[in-house]
């Protein structure tokens, strides 16, 4: 390696994805690993639904980790294309995490995934049993033998994002996987998502806090401008819009009198703040585009491409 110091060449960088059904603690793990929010959490399945980078920094190395949505059996347009894009990313990562909760028996949806990762024959395969802190000893000694019965993966290691149990062990382990590398980010960045895009993901997160499970696939969040307000440095003007598929789930969204909708405002406002660490003005619209969901044109118009 001509031109490259002892110590640049012992740096390594690279790129880990983080696989599995919808609900096993993807982005959660990765908000752990990176220490910082950078992918929305619900207890909603399928609240993921872009490919969000998170970067950990060490001394040594550089782990991209980049959030995908939940593998699954597709029922409409946008599913296809989650599912499109989960199974593109992992051809392009040098290592793939696939999640597994240890609280819950291994099901259908787990061989779905474990066959799906048979077919990526060059990229190595970690086990990741999640969620330990809602497991007993006893539990996670069982899931670890039933998750080494799915398939051939390189390792398996048992993780709490919550206590943090592990995670350095986990990065490890993935980092081990990477290939020599100088940094791909500079030292201070912590995900490569526009800022917009971080603000509507709050949006949609704070959205979908205690409603019906229907609704989180029906929502979707753009954030039309961000602009600081004229002769304040320490406010910030945020202009969003919200879709829902039809009237009904409107109505549930704002609320009796409207006032759900304000909870959702002054929720996400709170993470937005924190987010971007200055006062925030959060004007929040909601319409129906409806069906949009398994319409091209609109899944276009709110962001998701073919």
């Amino acid at each position: 390696m001509v031109g490259v110091s002892s110590s640049a060449a012992d740096f390594h960088a690279g790129f880990a994805c983080f696989v599995g059904r919808p609900n096993v603690g993807k982005s959660t793990l990765m908000n752990a690993l990176v220490g910082t929010k950078v992918a929305i959490t619900s207890s909603k399945p399928q609240t993921t639904r872009r490919v969000i980078r998170g970067i950990v920094h060490r001394p040594d190395a550089q782990l991209i980790i980049v959030d995908t949505p939940g593998l699954h059996r597709p029922r409409t347009l946008l599913g296809e294309r989650l599912d499109s894009l989960v199974l593109s990313t992992l051809t392009e990562v040098d290592v793939i995490g696939f999640c597994v909760p240890a609280n819950e028996p291994i099901g259908k949806g787990d061989r779905f995934i474990a066959e799906k990762l048979a077919a990526v024959k060059k990229t190595p395969v970690i086990a990741v049993v999640t969620k330990c802190d809602l497991a007993t000893r006893e539990q996670i000694a069982e899931q670890l033998l039933a998750v080494s019965q799915l398939a051939e993966f390189d390792e398996i290691v048992p993780v709490s994002a919550e206590s943090g149990e592990q995670l350095d062990v986990l990065g490890d382990v993935l980092i081990k996987r990477l290939p020599e590398s100088p940094p791909l980010y500079e030292g201070g960045q912590l995900t490569d998502e526009p800022e917009q895009v971080l603000v509507g993901e709050l949006i949609r997160e704070a959205a979908l806090e205690g409603v019906r499970d229907e609704l989180p696939h029906s929502i979707a969040v753009v954030v039309d401008e961000m602009l600081p307000r004229e002769g304040r440095d320490d406010l910030l003007d945020i202009y969003a819009h919200m879709f829902v598929e039809r009237p009904s789930q409107k109505a549930i969204v704002i609320g009796h009198k409207g006032t759900r909708l304000k909870e959702v405002g002054s929720r996400a406002r709170r993470q937005i703040e924190a987010l971007l660490g200055t006062r925030v003005y959060l004007d929040l619209r909601i319409s129906v585009a409806k069906d949009w969901q398994r319409d091209p044109k609109q899944l276009r118009r709110l962001g998701f491409y073919d």
